[in-house]
């Protein structure tokens, strides 16, 4: 539930709501709005009975429940879209953020050679894998720390916030030392354990979509992370498994009306892993930006034949700038930038 606090209510009075709150077993989580500071009540324990030992409470203005099983990530506990800054970009704002980068960092030369090239496209953050979740056992799995370090060294000469992903708990304190933005990916999703320490590490966090999995569970994955009070979560849809096998995966275009209908996080698209092919990404790119998402994340490589992951969904910068050029003039068309 929602405790709706008078325009007129105090730092003390809301305080003692809290520690009601806390008192009962049950979380608060505070949004403070231009107005009004609204709290919400979550917890694992049966929903507390007595609210009027709430609604009696001095600045107390009345109690809402809240009819979603995502409380944090609801529309319903934040009205307004939850905006922050990567680096003096505004993710969630009006400006549609360009993520863009290999899937893997390879090797120094490679990765500071395309950080270098996606900035000159129009990229606002780089991403690049250090840890990679392979279907094979015998892929390249990545460079880890090594990988890492070489990101950000990227970061430094570009000045791009970086994104890359974590595949474990364990992993995330040491990720977070280097990295601006930690990915969750597709296959993760539902490791409960990593959303918790993603959470913990009130870090900016990427979570995909799984390639089976609901908006509802999209969204409830995301409260893991907001159950922390680490409210800097975007979330991605990537595409989903279905019959269809003319593309790697089927991009769910309606998810990003739907998900910014309900919830106030940033929504962004990743045109490259559900198309699997270099050709469609940009199309399936421009259809993200007129559906109202608020970025998107592409793969970008110097030389996509010699890929050691996913080179057949890779743009070439060129490309890549192509791509850039197309999604802005659709922005602007639709009143973003």
């Amino acid at each position: 539930m929602m405790i709706i606090m008078n325009i007129s209510s105090t730092p003390k009075q809301i305080e003692a709501v809290v520690a009601r709150i806390e008192v009962n077993g049950f979380k608060a989580h505070i949004s403070q709005g231009d107005e009004r500071t609204v709290i919400g009540v979550v917890g694992n324990h049966n929903p507390i009975s007595t609210r009027e030992q709430f609604v009696r409470l001095p600045g107390v203005d009345r109690i809402v429940a809240i009819s979603r099983p995502y409380k944090i990530a609801s529309r319903e506990f934040i009205p307004q879209n939850t905006t922050f800054p990567l680096d003096g970009v505004q993710m969630g704002g009006d400006q549609v953020i360009m993520i863009a980068g290999p899937c893997a960092v390879e090797d120094r030369v490679q990765l500071l050679e395309t950080a270098i090239a996606v900035k000159e496209a129009g990229a606002q953050a780089l991403r690049g894998g250090a840890y990679k979740p392979r279907s094979s056992p015998y892929s390249f799995q990545g460079l880890g720390e090594e990988g890492l370090e070489i990101l950000a060294e990227a970061r430094e000469k570009t000045g791009l916030p970086v994104v890359t992903e974590a595949m474990a708990p364990e992993l995330v304190p040491l990720i977070a030392e280097y990295v601006d933005v930690i990915q969750i990916g597709a296959r993760n999703m539902q490791n409960f354990a990593l959303l918790h320490a993603a959470g913990e590490s009130q870090h900016p966090i990427l979570l995909k979509r799984g390639n089976a999995a609901s908006i509802e569970e999209l969204l409830m994955a995301a409260e893991y992370i907001l159950s922390h009070g680490n409210r800097r979560v975007i979330l991605c849809e990537r595409g989903i498994r279905t019959f269809e096998t003319s593309t790697r995966n089927t991009t769910d275009i309606n998810a990003v009306p739907v998900l910014k209908s309900l919830t106030h996080l940033p929504v962004i698209v990743d045109p490259s892993h559900s198309t699997g092919k270099w050709e469609y990404v940009t199309p399936v790119a421009r259809a993200a930006v007129a559906a109202g998402a608020d970025g998107l994340i592409v793969e970008v490589h110097l030389n996509p034949e010699q890929a050691l992951s996913d080179g057949g969904q890779s743009l070439k910068p060129e490309r890549f700038a192509e791509l850039v050029r197309q999604s802005r003039a659709i922005a602007r068309a639709v009143g973003r930038c």
